[in-house]
């Protein structure tokens, strides 16, 4: 049963676990489960996704009940005008605090302006030896990001040479590798934990939370980060 975080009669919103696609797609033909259709068949009626998380990102995902709800919203969305917190850990120490102007190419190839706010909220050292280093370190971001560009946070850290852990796109592979090896954990460390907007019928301002998953919360305890 999926975690319904909000519903009224026009939207709803679900805390999405890592690995589950929002809805089927020819570059996973591996999954035989979609948030899309387990939310359906849970309340019996159909959905709309009004935007997208990727498979291996846990958190908030909202569904609209009809097709103007879902255009309303995406309108809101494409203009900057829903406000959205990431929780990321990351390789190394980041910064206290930083502001990513940098934009993304496309698919075809031109580029589109993204930024990315965040501030690191605690930093971990396990003694846990890596590569050349005696030990290991992290840290526990809140990113706000005011653009929605493809995969935006993965590539804005890695760009910063603070990779998502997990990532196995954009980030870090000995990384990656390690923490399958060391803590057998294979899931992406990013997180939509919440939400704001208008609502798009009742003007309404909404404010939505999404509490981490069991995995998320286990890496946590691992590295040693208070809750």
């Amino acid at each position: 049963m999926l975690e319904i975080i909000y519903q009224d009669e026009y939207l709803i919103a679900i805390n999405k676990p890592h690995g589950l696609l929002v809805h089927r797609s020819k570059i996973a033909n591996d999954a035989t489960e979609f948030a899309l259709q387990l939310l359906r068949d849970q309340i019996g009626q159909h959905v709309n996704p009004v935007h997208r998380l990727d498979r291996k990102t846990s958190g908030l995902l909202l569904f609209a009940f009809t097709k103007e709800v879902e255009i309303a919203m995406q309108k809101q969305f494409q203009e900057s005008l829903v406000e959205k917190k990431y929780l990321a850990i990351l390789r190394g120490y980041a910064p206290d605090q930083l502001d990513i102007d940098y934009p993304l190419k496309k698919e075809n190839g031109t580029l589109q302006e993204a930024f990315t706010s965040f501030v690191t909220l605690q930093r971990a050292e396990i003694e846990v030896p890596f590569g050349k280093h005696p030990t290991s370190r992290y840290s526990l971001v809140e990113a706000t990001p005011t653009t929605g560009r493809m995969h935006q946070l993965r590539k804005h850290f890695a760009h910063i040479f603070h990779p998502i852990i997990g990532d196995r796109k954009h980030g870090c592979n000995k990384q990656n590798g390690f923490f399958a090896t060391q803590f057998e954990m294979t899931t992406m460390l990013l997180h939509a934990s919440e939400l704001s907007f208008s609502h798009p019928v009742t003007t309404q301002r909404i404010q939505l939370k999404a509490t981490l998953h069991d995995e998320f919360n286990r890496m946590m305890d691992v590295l040693k980060f208070t809750s």
